[in-house]
């Protein structure tokens, strides 16, 4: 029998190296390190491209839904940009040429103009996914995997980052560029790692420059590093100065390279202003060095709880955990002391709790500068809205570690503390209960403040078409028997509407105005009196829709007539409201506010026609929880008052232009 068995044997085909195994990474390499279940599988993290994925959801969404928070992103970027797009638009006083300073640098532009609108707002959710990915898997390969974990769904349902993530404002592009900075600083400094130093330097530099010179004190903590502390190097007395030595030329070199962006962003804002401008110097300038007539305390005051309070509204239960963290690490230095390492660091090397700590230290120098900052905005947080996020995961993952060592000084068994879901569910209720609250933040900012786009919307998607039907410019079947949801409705010209000359007033609500990349082309924009007594935006010179930026160019050199840097108000740009075809307005019937320069109009019923109406939250008369955040059911918005913010049309001109602009009288 044995003579009928045969053996084959398989030879490894002669030189073919064998295929390199990859070594798996070590998930305690980072500086906070786990002490139970080290052994065990890793938690589970979302890959880069599956985070990608899901963030790019939620800042499309943003895109698409989030409200303009800032009257500043309409008229001091929205605007130049539609300027440069369809050559007319607003102009504010810190784009005229005699004060110059709004960069041009990084503008857009798009195609159609609401399309172009969005499109622009998803290209900057796009920007801001990936920029917060790649802290995130930073924070996951360099600090610890829960860590990261905590990062990710704190930025993820995070009600700041909703607004900041898509907002066109040289505060958000600072955002973006920190967060690429940040994820690259987290990693140790060496002598020899050029990359970590010249990426980061590149990226701070970026944000500043073309961004917002004040983001650069962001990389404070990253300087003091970078020069003075030993990080992953292990330095010895007798090399300590050929050690410095190094450092210094190796981030001088970094910083040289980087300071190369004030090329291209000088030479452009040369060519708009027509002559040698240094935008980031006139920023600096005029908000550090002003006179004793200016300065930014023109534009308001707030108190010192200003930003502790608006943080709190959207990152609600995130805040206290950031601000928090420097003394958790301490306390976790003395109660828990091996989540930082094994051992105390030999001279001539860094520990863990100051690498840590250096890279907490920026959400506290920021918040320390912008303090004392007599004016304050909302936007001004904007470049640490993530880093906020990472303090406090550190701070979750730290109180998770008390918990932990507490745990086995009760029971005397790490074995039990390595079975129990009690820490897992500590972390989880923390993150689950931020999600919620930042949803229902979310929900108020829709709910409560979104009917500006959505009136000015109206006067596009059902005002203007009503107006080109009724004059027999087009035919269309009546918009009041087209289902809401056909969506095979016929696309319309608008641009038919150019010769009726129509005339969009607003008045108190200026603040509110979204833009003129949502309203028509053809529709023109002016102010009316109201009880607001300061500096508004004048028009650019208007330049033809296919004069191209060679006359655009001509356009932003001019210095308008009546634009200042005092906030005094210029009556020349007020028109009569006689004038005015369509307003926006807003109306509080319950609690109305009446004066020479505001009446009701929208109660003025012979002259204005209610066109569409949206409630707006009524601060004033609205309970402090009901107004902060969102709950569905009647009796959670019975705290809640509200206001009609309208679209109104003069009946008596838009009737005598439907009556000139007929087809059938030949015109």
């Amino acid at each position: 029998m044995a003579s009928n068995v045969q053996t084959i044997r398989f030879r490894r085909p002669e030189g073919r190296e064998p295929p390199p195994t990859t070594k798996p990474q070590n998930r305690h390499a980072g500086i906070l390190q786990d002490q139970l279940r080290r052994s065990q599988r890793a938690p589970w993290c979302p890959s880069f491209s599956m985070a990608l994925r899901i963030l790019l959801l939620i800042r499309v969404a943003g895109a698409m839904y989030s409200n303009i928070q800032d009257c500043d992103e309409v008229f001091n970027f929205w605007e130049p940009l539609h300027y440069l797009d369809r050559g007319y638009g607003f102009q504010t006083w810190e784009t005229s040429p005699a004060y110059s300073i709004r960069s041009w640098a990084g503008w857009f532009i798009g195609p159609e103009k609401r399309p172009a609108f969005f499109s622009l707002r998803i290209m900057l959710g796009i920007v801001s996914s990936w920029s917060e990915v790649k802290l995130y898997r930073a924070v996951v390969e360099k600090v610890n995997y829960r860590v990261g974990r905590y990062l990710l769904f704190m930025l993820m349902f995070n009600a700041g980052m909703w607004t900041a993530s898509t907002a066109f404002l040289p505060s958000s592009f600072a955002m973006y560029a920190n967060t690429i900075a940040f994820s690259y600083a987290l990693e140790p400094p060496t002598t020899s790692n050029m990359r970590r130093t010249l990426f980061a330097t590149l990226a701070f530099a970026t944000g500043a420059i073309i961004g917002w010179p004040f983001a650069l004190a962001v990389a404070i903590p990253f300087v003091f590093e970078e020069l003075f502390m030993y990080g992953a190097d292990k330095v010895f007395s007798e090399t300590k100065a050929s050690w410095m030595f190094a450092r210094w030329k190796k981030f001088i070199t970094c910083a040289a390279v980087a300071s190369l962006l004030f090329i291209p962003v000088i030479a452009l804002d040369t060519l708009f202003y027509g002559k040698l401008t240094l935008v980031p110097w006139n920023i600096i300038k005029y908000n550090v060095f002003p006179d004793a007539q200016r300065g930014p305390e023109l534009y308001g005051t707030e108190s010192v709880f200003f930003y502790l309070s608006n943080l709190l509204l959207n990152f609600n239960v995130i805040v206290p955990l950031a601000l928090l963290s420097l003394p958790a690490l301490a306390i976790t230095y003395r109660v828990d002391r091996k989540r930082l390492g094994e051992r105390s660091p030999p001279p001539g090397e860094s520990s863990r709790y100051a690498l840590l700590a250096v890279r907490l230290a920026p959400v506290y120098v920021w918040m320390q500068i912008l303090t004392a900052q007599s004016h304050k905005e909302e936007r001004f947080m904007f470049p640490v809205y993530p880093l906020i996020c990472f303090n406090a995961a550190v701070t979750l993952y730290l109180m998770r570690g008390w918990l932990e060592t507490a745990f086995i000084a009760v029971t005397k068994s790490p074995y039990k503390a390595s079975r129990t879901m009690l820490f897992s569910r500590f972390t989880l209720s923390v993150v689950s209960a931020s999600c919620v609250l930042s949803i229902s933040r979310i929900m108020t900012q829709w709910e409560y403040y979104h009917a500006p786009l959505s009136v000015i919307f109206a006067l596009e998607g059902q005002e203007i078409p009503r107006l080109l039907n009724a004059t027999g410019r087009i035919v269309i079947p009546d918009l009041t028997q087209v289902p809401a949801h056909d969506h095979e409705r016929q696309r319309i010209d608008l641009s038919l509407i150019r010769p009726f000359g129509l005339r969009l007033c607003v008045g108190k609500e200026w603040h509110r105005f979204p833009g003129h990349y949502l309203v028509p082309d053809g529709v023109r924009v002016d102010w009316i009196k109201s009880e607001f007594d300061g500096m508004l935006p004048t028009h650019f010179v208007d330049t033809s829709d296919r004069g191209g930026l060679v006359e655009r160019v001509s356009g932003t050199r001019v210095v308008p007539a009546g634009l200042n840097d005092l906030n005094k108000e210029a009556p020349e740009f007020y028109v009569d409201v006689s004038e005015c075809d369509y307003l926006m307005d807003m109306d509080f019937p319950l609690h109305p506010v009446v004066s020479s320069h505001e009446p009701r109009y929208a109660a003025d019923e012979e002259t204005w026609e209610r066109l569409r109406c949206w409630p707006f939250l009524d601060a004033r008369h609205s309970s402090m929880l009901t107004r902060t955040l969102w709950m569905p059911g009647n009796r959670w918005q019975q705290g809640n008052e509200f206001g009609d913010l309208c679209l109104l049309r003069h009946k008596k001109n838009v009737a005598q232009k439907e009556k000139e602009m007929a087809v059938n009288k030949g015109v």
